[in-house]
């Protein structure tokens, strides 16, 4: 579990309070349910869709292993003048044979 900081308006916090007591419950048990719950509504009102998957189709067969080299390309940091030239790990020999 992760700890976070969240800012909410007084009023609110003391309506939490008292739903706490009420229901003999630490605040952070409630906030959890409560942000557990919006996150799967959300999920299911709008699910993830990716939709970009496959439409630029380059021909290209080692894109994933070259893919900082491509980003980077031409990219000079902070505006100076000249492109810089990113250090990469030597690519590893493709495995050939049987698995």
């Amino acid at each position: 579990m992760k700890r976070t900081t969240i800012f909410i308006e007084e009023s609110v916090e003391a309506d939490l309070h008292a739903l706490a007591r009420r229901q003999r419950r630490p605040v952070a048990a409630l906030v959890r349910d409560a942000v557990a719950q919006y996150v799967v509504s959300e999920r299911q009102a709008s699910p993830a869709r990716v939709g970009f998957i496959g439409i630029g189709r380059s021909g290209e067969s080692d894109t994933a292993e070259r893919h900082e080299d491509i980003l980077f390309a031409g990219v000079t940091p902070h505006g100076a003048g000249s492109t810089v030239e990113h250090s990469r790990p030597p690519r590893r020999a493709k495995a050939t044979g049987a698995r």
